[in-house]
Order: C-alpha cells, then sequence, then structure tokens
C-alpha cells in the first residue's frame, strides 16, 4: 500500500469516526431532552388516589 492510499484510507476513517460521535452526542441530547420532559410531565401531574381510600366508614354507635 503505498503512502497516498494509507492517508486516503486514514483520512476516511477519521471522518467515519468524527461523524459517529456527532451523530452519538446528538441521540444523547435528545435523551437528555426527552428525560427532563418526562420529569416536568411526572412533576405536575396530580398523585393517584388510595385505591381503597374511602371505600368503607368505620363506626360505632
Amino acid at each position: 500500500m503505498d503512502i497516498g492510499s494509507l492517508s486516503m484510507a486514514m483520512s476516511q476513517s477519521s471522518l467515519k469516526q468524527a461523524a459517529s460521535l456527532q451523530v452519538m452526542g446528538m441521540a444523547k441530547n435528545q435523551a437528555e431532552v426527552m428525560g427532563q420532559q418526562m420529569v416536568q410531565m411526572l412533576s405536575t401531574v396530580a398523585p393517584a388516589p388510595h385505591p381503597t381510600s374511602g371505600s368503607m366508614l368505620d363506626i360505632k354507635v
């Protein structure tokens, strides 16, 4: 393999790695945003009532 083709192969490999890192960074940012939105959504939802709360009344006469 001559120096020119070796240089081209290394350049292409470097470009592929840079593109891969860029895509991974974008995916990470997307996941962070979705996580923040989920936390915000869960914090605004009212808590569900207890399933047995209010179904019985204990009274002594």
